[in-house]
């Protein structure tokens, strides 16, 4: 499915003029040294929805003769750090990362050079991808290019003028070239690493992704309850009946509250078909705005379709890395309120499907972290009323979905009670 969705947006005619307003006036640029001495450089930027960051990084130069490397900000290779003692796992150690939102958000990956679209007003941090032991000597000179929101036509320092329309068609050629490099493994970097890592834009390793921690509630679950959840399908399947994805959280409250509470926290409805996909990515283009709704695949509980499938990720970058869960509602209800069964993944890069040997996403094998970043976003939102793990009977510790990706859970179910 990505496949077709990729290289279809990739033929649309961007012609970069009126589609979207040009990026060019009141923009503020700043540059930032960043050494491996500290783990976060303050940029001193507060930036506000709608905002974009065009980043570049030039190395700082090193003295010939030095017992480490020199830093590159697209990392470094070679070194025995361990990837999950990284702040960033999935990215290169050593690599230029950034860190949008207050203290303890996750780090993305920056890179040599990248863009980064602000979704809610945030303060940039910059760093280097390393914890405690050097891999490298130096540092960079951090280029960051702020282009506010709104922006109207007119002239940079360098007399560029680039449009929302030209924007999209770069992204999604980057895109496309990340995909087909997946498939087809062409386009690897000479160090052996690949596109994707090089220009930052997606992560292919399978690293969990820091979640704030959950308030949870101590009150125990009803009896009722209980009892229905001990009698949930734990898993779900594709069309072939291949058991897949885990069942890992449940949502509890009417559909309405359902959705505003999932809108309210970012998730994005996703298309249903490849077809909807590009007009609705040729439409938002002309709209100024960025696609965010990717299709997924079909998979089944309770012997029907998901009546839904929510997803989040920056935008392009949902080509191949994105937060996501289908959702279906129970055949049973709890003090009259709907009760909503999911399943949650993160999807960190591309993989082989097992089933047929194409290509498909390549899900984080830790998938209690996706179900708990579905709690957390609710939480942050202020739409969960309160949340509580269930370990139910015969609980999934190991499993593979679908496609042939295997994947560990503690087994427990994350029962979100909605506002």
């Amino acid at each position: 499915m990505a496949r077709h969705w990729i290289l279809l947006l990739a033929m649309v005619p961007f012609s970069g003029s009126p589609i979207g307003a040009q990026v060019t006036t009141n923009a503020q640029r700043i540059t930032v040294q960043v050494s491996p001495a500290q783990p976060w450089t303050d940029t001193g930027l507060d930036l506000q929805s709608g905002d974009m960051l065009e980043i570049s990084a030039t190395p700082s130069p090193v003295p010939a003769g030095s017992a480490l490397p020199a830093c590159d900000a697209k990392g470094v290779t070679g070194n025995a750090v361990r990837a999950a003692d990284l702040p960033l796992p999935g990215a290169p150690a050593g690599a230029l990362i950034g860190r949008l939102h207050a203290q303890g958000a996750a780090p993305v990956l920056v890179g040599a050079s990248n863009e980064l679209h602000v979704a809610e007003p945030s303060h940039l941090m910059l760093g280097m991808n390393v914890s405690g032991t050097p891999v490298c000597q130096g540092g960079f000179a951090v280029n960051v290019h702020v282009v506010p929101a709104g922006s109207s036509a007119g002239g940079t320092a360098d007399n560029t003028q680039k449009s929302r329309g030209d924007q999209l068609k770069s992204q999604l050629s980057t895109a496309a070239e990340i995909f087909m490099s997946g498939q087809f493994g062409i386009g690897k970097s000479e160090t052996g690493s690949s596109n994707a890592a090089s220009t930052g834009t997606v992560s292919t390793a399978g690293a969990s992704t820091p979640i704030t921690p959950l308030k949870l509630s101590d009150a125990p679950l009803d009896a009722q309850l209980r009892k229905s959840l001990d009698s949930l399908p734990r898993r779900v399947n594709d069309q072939f009946n291949n058991l897949g994805d885990m069942v890992n959280f449940v949502m509890v409250g009417p559909q309405k509250d359902m959705q505003a509470a999932l809108d309210a926290a970012t998730w994005h409805v996703a298309d249903t078909s490849n077809e909807n996909a590009v007009l609705n990515a040729v439409m938002q283009t002309y709209g100024n705005k960025d696609y965010l709704a990717m299709p997924m695949s079909t998979l089944f509980l309770f012997g029907r379709k998901q009546d839904f499938g929510y997803e989040m990720a920056e935008p392009i970058a949902m080509v191949a890395s994105r937060h996501h869960f289908r959702i279906w509602k129970a055949p049973f209800t709890w003090k009259g309120q709907d009760v909503w069964v999911g399943a949650g993944t993160h999807d960190i890069g591309f993989a082989k499907d097992k089933r047929n040997n194409s290509v498909t996403h390549k899900i984080d094998p830790a998938v209690d972290g996706e179900r708990d970043n579905i709690g957390s976003s609710l939480q942050k939102a202020n739409k969960a009323k309160s949340l509580t793990y269930y370990l139910p009977p015969d609980p999934i510790k190991e499993a593979k979905n679908a496609t042939g990706d295997g994947y560990q859970s503690d087994g427990r179910l994350l029962v979100i009670f909605l506002q």
